[in-house]
Formats: structure tokens, C-alpha cells, sequence
């Protein structure tokens, strides 16, 4: 197998980032399943509680090859990945590339510029087996975008207050809260500011999820400019998020039995 990815535009280098910022929060190993026009990567937490699954297409980069014989996935380290693309500068190309069935993941960090030094990194890839999940298209009891800055800020104050996370959903409002051994939290959010929002009719959703959970997934504001949540009570959230160029990044929580 070979592959080569480039990535030169800045914000698509800050949602990478981003992107296994969040993804290392999940799981310490991710596996990458490369394909001729598309990345697929899925998987899910030690306790089995959450889901990821993210499919970015090739025109996402700015460049990117692949030629498959028998392999097509590789495994490796979240953590160092993301450690290695919080490294890179302005003005630096990320380039990530394999080839043949070698036992490292190869990184280049390289300046079009003088200013940066050129930096060299490879990581060693791991063996490690997973299913794929079929994940069925579903009608959700209600569902809503919002700013992320908005439900990144929101999450990072209630996570001080407690680990659940209660959403509650009527035709006029979306209450967030939280309750702990410190104090409570409630967040009144209004129809009007939500960006998009629906709701199955003369219903009322009262649903609680993991805060830890509902907190990693919304950690960053680089990933897009909103955040589309799914709820119902007969099947698990669902957040998403739109990385551009038909590409995407889910998320999939289980709601907690009250």
C-alpha cells in the first residue's frame, strides 16, 4: 500500500488538529481504513459508551494518493499523532505518508519559507482489530445546531459541576443542566437562537447522557462553526459535526438509564 496526504491550507490544518484532539480523548489507538476517494475512521471507548465515526474525502486535502494491493488500514497512537500536528507552524505543509508494509507511520513538517526549520517524524503503527458498525439512518425525537463556541463553553462550565448531562427539549426551549455535590447548573437556551431546530410534535424530551462524554466531544471550536445534536429516547445522541468538502465527523452516546 501507499498513501501520501498533504495538507497545506491553514484551517484544514487546525481542524486535524482538532480532529485527533478530540479523537485521542476517545480512544488511545485510532485506525485510519484509506480508500480511493475517502479516509474512513470508526471506532469507539474502552467502556463502549461512545462511537466515533468519520469519513473524510479526498478533495479535503490538498493533496492526496492512494494505491492499495492488500493492506488498507493502519493503526497507530492518537496522542503522538496529535502531539507531532500541534508542532507544525504557519507557513509549514503537513505531509503524512506509508508505503509498502513498512512498520511506521511517516509525518513531515515542511516550510515553504526559510523562517522554519523542516521536521521529520515517524511513529510506529500497531496491530489491532475492530469491527466495523453498521450505523442505521434514524428519525430523532428533536435536534438542533448551535454556535460551538456556545456548547464548548457551556460543557466546560457544567463539567465543574457534575457528570451527567440532562437535555430537555420543548416546542419554546432547550434546557442543559447539571447537578452535583458543588451546586447545580441550568442553561436556558431559546428556540430563536438556536440555528436550526425541530422537534417531534407536542412532545417533550427529557434525556440524560454522560457530561464526561458529551464534554470531549465538544472540547474544540476548530472543527466547524456549528454542532448538530441528535436526540430520541429509543436510540443514542448523535453530534455532528461538518468538516467541508462532503466530509464529516460523528459522534454517538448512548443515553443514561434514569
Amino acid at each position: 500500500m501507499y498513501m501520501k496526504l498533504i495538507i497545506s491550507d491553514k484551517q484544514k490544518k487546525e481542524q486535524f488538529l482538532a480532529i485527533f484532539q478530540v479523537l485521542k480523548g476517545c480512544t488511545n489507538i485510532v485506525t485510519i481504513i484509506f480508500n480511493d476517494n475517502h479516509i474512513y475512521i470508526q471506532g469507539m471507548d474502552k467502556s463502549h459508551v461512545c462511537l466515533f465515526d468519520m469519513k473524510i474525502m479526498d478533495a479535503w486535502f490538498d493533496s492526496y494518493e492512494f494505491c492499495n494491493d492488500d493492506n488498507k488500514s493502519i493503526s497507530f497512537d492518537s496522542s503522538t499523532l496529535h502531539t507531532i500536528l500541534g508542532i507544525a507552524k504557519d507557513g509549514q505543509d503537513i505531509s503524512i505518508f506509508y508505503e509498502g508494509d513498512a512498520d511506521k507511520l511517516n509525518i513531515e513538517l515542511v516550510s515553504v519559507s526559510s523562517i522554519n526549520y523542516n521536521k521529520y517524524f515517524s511513529i510506529p503503527l500497531t496491530e489491532f482489530e475492530s469491527d466495523i458498525l453498521e450505523v442505521p439512518d434514524t428519525d430523532y425525537d428533536a435536534e438542533f445546531s448551535i454556535d460551538a463556541k456556545k456548547i464548548c463553553e457551556i460543557t466546560s462550565q457544567m463539567i465543574t459541576f457534575g457528570a451527567d448531562l440532562r437535555i430537555n427539549c420543548s416546542d419554546e426551549k432547550v434546557n442543559l443542566s447539571t447537578e452535583g455535590e458543588l451546586g447545580d447548573m441550568l442553561v436556558t437556551i431559546p428556540i430563536d437562537d438556536l440555528n436550526e431546530y425541530s422537534i417531534a410534535e407536542d412532545e417533550v424530551i427529557d434525556l440524560l447522557y454522560s457530561l464526561t462524554f458529551v464534554h470531549k466531544m465538544c472540547l474544540t471550536t476548530k472543527l466547524s462553526n456549528d454542532v448538530n445534536i441528535s436526540i430520541s429516547k429509543d436510540y443514542p445522541m448523535k453530534i455532528a459535526y461538518d468538516l467541508g468538502a462532503g466530509s464529516q465527523l460523528l459522534f454517538y452516546l448512548a443515553p443514561k438509564i434514569q
